[in-house]
């Protein structure tokens, strides 16, 4: 289901001019490699006991001591939760359909950013293992913004560095906090549901659009004039 963006009077939005992307579950599937850094982590900083990896993984889309905090998780899990992270890289997957996207997205003359709730050089790192790096002008991390999601500063920032005004943008996220972000900087939010995430609570942070597979964005961005 694609439902296109509206402005506040009900007409058509503006043609979008960028996409900015969330990039676990919605480029890359990194549930696999994230469950097992995350139980080396637990394992070595709290001890015995199974991790509580399914309550880490609602909280996804926020930076990692963000979602320590929440948990009531020692922040010293953090250090090998990322060099597990590494590790385990090669074993992450782009999702299907997703390069075919972004090569026709670049063909029509839209500029393409990542925010993240990684930290920026983990997130330039994997995408770059990938060979997905020179799809995107810009790729944000958590750590480079005073306030992550669900605050809207990442999403500003993108806006920002792409030089796009917000109604020209639309931000694409598999989680609550990528909306709310999305919303907070008045850019068209697009539920991304091809990760199976949980659908009734990422429905319920009304986004703008909902979308089952990553070519259905292409109805939302055709090409840009001039471009």
């Amino acid at each position: 289901m694609v439902d296109r963006p509206a402005t506040a009077t009900g007409t058509p939005a503006p043609p979008r001019h960028a996409v900015i992307f969330d990039l676990d579950g919605v480029i890359v599937d990194s549930f696999g490699v994230m469950s097992e850094a995350f139980a080396i982590a637990y394992a070595e900083v709290v001890g015995d006991g199974p991790a509580p990896f399914e309550e880490y993984r609602r909280h996804l889309g926020r930076y990692f001591p963000d979602i320590m905090r929440i948990m009531g998780l020692p922040l010293e899990m953090e250090e090998p939760f990322v060099r597990e992270s590494y590790r385990l890289a090669d074993q992450v997957k782009v999702f299907d359909g997703v390069v075919e996207l972004l090569l026709t997205l670049r063909a029509r003359g839209l500029r393409l950013a990542i925010a993240t709730g990684k930290s920026g050089p983990r997130a330039r790192s994997l995408l770059d293992r990938l060979g997905l790096l020179p799809f995107f002008a810009h790729v944000i991390g958590s750590d480079e913004v005073a306030r992550p999601k669900p605050a809207p500063d990442i999403v500003q920032q993108a806006l920002s560095l792409l030089d796009v005004p917000a109604e020209r943008a639309i931000m694409i996220g598999d989680a609550p906090t990528d909306l709310a972000s999305a919303q907070g900087a008045d850019v068209a939010s697009a539920a991304a549901l091809w990760a199976s995430p949980d659908e009734e609570e990422l429905l319920a942070a009304d986004p703008d659009a909902v979308l089952r597979h990553p070519a259905e964005l292409l109805d939302l961005c055709p090409p840009v004039p001039g471009r």
